[in-house]
Formats: structure tokens, C-alpha cells, sequence
């Protein structure tokens, strides 16, 4: 299946998403803030980059509103890199109206509120695995 990156300062929707996830069959990575996810993905969060991690996600979960460095904060450092830049990304969010933001964004595949719908949720998610190139 794939590997996918959840990005949430809330520890309760992270751990939902885990179970969800891990009931597909998918291997997943977790970040509380913005920082530690580009981190878990190679990236500096100054601006450099370090070394590769072993595998990059195939997808990534992202939070907009998180302490230390905003959803749209990573998504713009994912963009600059070329190694992370075509990661797609599904962008979670409890403040409605920030889908602009993110409306002509490269590799955003999908925007949800939350409370999201898990099956249109998982949905997307088995879109990007079936996407994934067999190993």
C-alpha cells in the first residue's frame, strides 16, 4: 500500500487518522507541527536541505493551522524542493474559507474540512495508491 505522512497538532485526529490508515494497510509517518514534518521528509525548516530520509512519503496529510510553521508554510517548502515537490498533498482544516489559498496549488489533490467524511477522505487516499508505482 502506500506511505502516508499525517500532519496535526491534535493528537486525537493524528491517532484517528492512524486507524483509519493502518486499517487499509498503509504505512503511516506522524508530525505534530510543520517543522517536524518537513523534517521527517529531508527538509530543513531554515530553507536548506538534509539528507535524504530512506523513502518519501507517497502522500501527505496536512493541518493548516498548527503551532511553529502553518499548513501553507510546509506546503510552500515542499514546493521548492525537487525531491519533495510532487508529494500530493490533501489539505485537512477546521477554518473554512482557506481553500483559496490552495486553489491553483500544484499537487494539492484534495481540500477538506473537518469534521471531513472518512470514505471521501480514504477515497483520495486509494486514488494515490493506485497511482504508486509497484516497488
Amino acid at each position: 500500500m502506500a506511505v502516508i505522512l499525517v500532519v496535526d497538532d491534535e493528537k486525537d485526529t493524528v491517532a484517528l487518522l492512524r486507524y483509519m490508515l493502518e486499517k487499509e494497510g498503509h504505512q503511516v509517518l506522524e508530525a505534530l507541527d510543520g517543522e517536524s514534518a518537513l523534517k521527517v521528509v529531508g527538509l530543513d525548516p531554515a530553507g536548506g536541505e538534509d539528507e535524504a530520509p530512506p523513502a518519501l512519503p507517497d502522500l501527505i496529510l496536512l493541518d493548516v493551522m498548527m503551532p511553529k510553521m502553518d499548513g501553507y508554510s510546509v506546503y510552500s517548502r515542499l514546493q521548492q524542493s525537487a525531491r519533495t515537490q510532487s508529494i500530493p498533498v490533501v489539505i485537512l482544516t477546521a477554518k473554512g474559507g482557506m481553500g483559496e489559498l490552495f486553489d491553483a496549488a500544484p499537487g494539492v489533490t484534495a481540500f477538506l474540512e473537518k469534521p471531513f467524511e472518512p470514505q471521501f477522505l480514504m477515497k483520495h487516499v486509494r486514488d494515490v495508491a493506485a497511482k504508486k508505482p509497484a516497488p
